[in-house]
């Protein structure tokens, strides 16, 4: 939704990304909820006046709902992502992304990443969705007909009508999709005559093409897995060796024991470090940054509560999930679990790009050795916890030991990784 007063250019190639640390990073000026500079508005001297205070109240009340609906649908599309093989690392690189941008710009409301886009694909979909229930319904009936009397002139009658009425939905469906898509064009029943009207100028062909193009590219499906491939990769190097160590506890011999302590203590410390190391990697955009931890220590003392909070907010998010990993679902259902997974882990990253924002904030100024040393002294505690409990889910998770690799909070935000 676009509101009136301001004139709008569009630029399609993709943003580059400012090395941490760029006193004017270029997402400051983007306009909440675009993935690349589609949208920036320009002034000049003929564009409308600028808006009342009335004027944009009625448009932020008129867009609350649009923007609740998108949010929804990106939480709905990221589960249902996250339980399809390989695209599993769309889901993981926008949420990334997300903890990126506000990591990058120190706002929160910059990682909400294609609301509105993602409200109109929603609205497609559930506009869809509705279109087809009279079809459904009617699919039922033909084949109760079809069972009672299965060469009778009833169900033929029947089996006719379902066809004509699937050929008639499937004609409004396009027509709402080529009209732009929008949830009330799936309510109104005279989209054909708008098809005839542009079908007669005779560029709808070619609008039609560009439009569908621009909209896919928008999406930037490459560069969300090409970034959930590199944050999924860089959060297995980190724990494979620690989480290895711990599960040849499960042995119970006194040299996997020793073994499994060391690798407990080894996760807790890379348990302090990881979730600012992959944000870091999304807000560079530099792979080598995943494994610049002494820069995370050099940020932590420019923000050690801000630090503190996300970091207790990550773990405290993932141990709820793991009573999801008890018992397998059906693989039909998979996205179900994975929207909880989704919903818990999405804020934990907002918070991590929060706090590596504020750090850079700051400068090089360090903050006061009272707050470094109380901030410190909340990781230890909070990460031994979280790794006791990580070492025993082995013994309630259906996967057994396999589950200490499904680390959720780090990798792909699933219950299994099999999905």
């Amino acid at each position: 939704m676009t509101q009136p007063g301001r004139m709008m250019i569009r630029v399609e190639e993709p943003l580059e990304v400012l090395p941490a640390g760029t006193a004017e990073p270029i997402l400051t000026v983007l306009p909440v909820g675009l993935a690349t500079r589609e949208e920036l508005p320009v002034a000049t001297a003929f564009e409308d006046p600028p808006l009342s205070l009335a004027g944009r109240i009625f448009w932020t009340i008129v867009g609350i709902p649009e923007w609740l609906f998108g949010l929804a649908s990106v939480l709905v599309g990221l589960a249902i992502l996250a339980a399809l093989p390989l695209l599993q690392f769309l889901s993981l690189g926008y949420l990334l992304e997300s903890g990126g941008r506000v990591a990058r710009t120190g706002r929160f409301r910059d990682g909400f990443v294609g609301i509105r886009k993602a409200a109109r694909i929603g609205g497609m979909a559930l506009g869809i969705w509705l279109c087809l229930l009279p079809a459904r319904i009617v699919s039922d009936l033909a084949h109760s007909a079809q069972i009672i009397d299965p060469n009778g002139r009833v169900a033929a009658a029947w089996r006719l009508g379902l066809l004509i009425l699937l050929a008639l939905t499937f004609a409004h469906i396009v027509m709402a999709c080529a009209r732009g898509g929008k949830l009330r064009y799936f309510f109104w029943p005279f989209n054909f005559v708008w098809l005839m009207r542009q079908l007669r100028r005779g560029v709808y062909y070619a609008q039609s093409r560009d439009r569908f193009w621009h909209a896919i590219t928008s999406l930037r499906l490459p560069y969300y897995f090409w970034l959930g491939l590199r944050g999924f990769v860089a959060a297995l190097a980190w724990l494979f060796i620690p989480v290895s160590m711990l599960a040849f506890g499960r042995l119970n011999r006194p040299i996997t024991d020793l073994l499994a302590f060391l690798g407990a203590l080894l996760l807790t410390w890379v348990l302090m470090y990881l979730p600012f190391l992959q944000l870091r990697l999304a807000q560079t955009n530099r792979f080598r940054s995943a494994f610049e931890w002494l820069a995370v220590r050099r940020e932590f003392r420019k923000a050690p509560w801000a630090h503190a909070v996300a970091f207790v907010v990550t773990l405290a998010f993932a141990l709820p999930l793991y009573l999801l990993k008890i018992e397998m679902v059906p693989r039909e259902a998979a996205w179900l679990p994975s929207l909880f997974f989704v919903g818990f882990i999405y804020p934990s990253r907002l918070l991590t790009g929060w706090a590596l924002g504020r750090a850079m904030r700051r400068g090089d100024r360090p903050r006061h050795w009272l707050f470094r040393w109380t901030g410190r002294l909340v990781f230890i505690p909070v990460a031994l916890f979280y790794v006791l409990i990580v070492f025993f889910t082995q013994y309630t998770s259906w996967n057994g030991v396999w589950s200490l690799y499904e680390q959720h909070a780090f990798l792909v935000p699933v219950p299994f990784l099999g999905m």
